[in-house]
């Protein structure tokens, strides 16, 4: 079931401040806030963008925190994402930054890695220790077809070959999303 349009902008307003405290050296325990007790307990992705830039992009399929401290510690870390070491999102920048919240689904192992829905489904892909996985958003905007998709996740996030997701011991997962938007 969708979350209300006004949980969503505050869960959007609590990743927002929790970078915010992060970038400032502030306790992020500092502003402990009251949810509603049915909120879902669930995965996230915070993906942080200025312009057309990705700046961090962070996620965590299995959680046994609640939803408002799992957004909150995944906007820390996309603040923090690796890949941006060298030019870390800033205080001064965060006013440019639009916040993607994706709430994931469970993941759903299927026996045919064709058996998604490009824009629909992300992907999911695991062979022994290496993982990879893609929102469902990276195939449409990268214009990709389903062997693509699933290619790139091997090579460029699982470290495999492109080949490995129809390879013996590669299970593939498919799950969806629910996008919370600022």
């Amino acid at each position: 079931m969708p979350l209300d349009r006004a949980i969503q902008l505050r869960l959007l307003r609590h990743a927002r401040d929790a970078i915010n405290e992060y970038l400032k050296g502030a306790d992020a325990d500092a502003t402990k806030a009251t949810w509603p007790d049915d909120l879902p307990q669930c995965g996230a992705f915070v993906t942080l963008h200025n312009g057309e830039h990705l700046r961090g992009c962070i996620g965590v399929f299995l959680t046994d925190e609640s939803l408002p401290d799992t957004i909150a510690r995944m906007a820390v870390a996309a603040a923090r994402d690796p890949r941006f070491r060298s030019n870390p999102v800033s205080a001064d920048e965060l006013a440019s930054i639009r916040i993607d919240i994706s709430l994931l689904s469970p993941l759903e192992p299927i026996d045919d890695p064709m058996d998604f829905e490009l824009g629909r489904h992300g992907i999911y892909v695991k062979q022994g220790r290496h993982v990879g996985c893609f929102l469902p958003e990276v195939a449409t905007e990268a214009g990709w077809d389903k062997k693509t998709f699933l290619a790139e996740c091997c090579s460029h996030k699982a470290g495999l070959g492109q080949e490995a997701w129809h390879e013996p011991g590669t299970e593939v997962f498919r799950f969806t999303v629910e996008k919370l938007r600022e």
